[in-house]
């Protein structure tokens, strides 16, 4: 499933127009986005949260050349499912 259609499922479940669907889903992706830059953690119950992570530096090795490089540190966002989430999937 990818944005567009994601967005045809909302405005039919929720029985409103497509751009506003559309309107809704970037306002909750603004807000998480901005929400994890910021370092908080969001949590939305039934489904999982989402939280920014620090990830250390290591080495890697390039692929084409064995050659070792540094990796340097970074933040991530990971995400862990909530108990019904993981228990409808299954």
């Amino acid at each position: 499933m990818n944005k567009n259609d994601l967005i045809e499922s909302i405005a039919n479940s929720a029985q409103i127009s497509k751009i506003s669907a559309a309107r809704g889903l970037n306002g909750l992706l603004s807000t998480l986005r901005s929400a994890m830059q910021n370092g908080k953690q969001v949590r939305l119950l039934g489904f999982g949260s989402f939280s920014v992570v620090e990830r250390a530096s290591r080495t890697g090795r390039n692929p084409k050349t064995g050659e070792s490089i540094p990796i340097p540190p970074r933040r991530v966002v990971r995400f862990r499912p909530g108990k019904e989430l993981s228990l409808k999937i299954k």
